[in-house]
């Protein structure tokens, strides 16, 4: 199989499971949508994937660097990221994620 094919089931998956993921997910969710109240922290958070560094991700939010390295210190802290050298969330978040109140 192709790495298209694997993304696209994948993401069928994560659709059907996403019931079972929020209920398994929810008070790191909640630690998440606590840390990352503002349009422009969401937004950080979303870039952080693995595959940018904070420097990258200042430049894409336009965001001050000093916000960013606190985002991400505050994320560590509260065991959301992984150990990876570029911030990345270690919990899966939908599409919608932030919109939803």
């Amino acid at each position: 199989m192709n790495d298209e094919v694997l993304i696209e089931i994948r993401d069928l998956l994560r659709l059907i499971a996403e019931p079972h993921i929020e209920k398994r997910d929810a008070g790191q969710r909640d630690k998440l949508r606590s840390i990352a109240g503002s349009r422009k922290k969401q937004r950080a958070c979303r870039l952080m994937d693995g595959m940018r560094s904070q420097a990258d991700i200042v430049k894409e939010v336009t965001f001050a660097k000093g916000a960013v390295s606190t985002l991400v210190s505050e994320l560590r802290d509260a065991d959301l990221l992984t150990d990876n050298q570029n911030p990345e969330l270690n919990i899966y978040i939908p599409g919608d994620f932030f919109s939803v109140d």
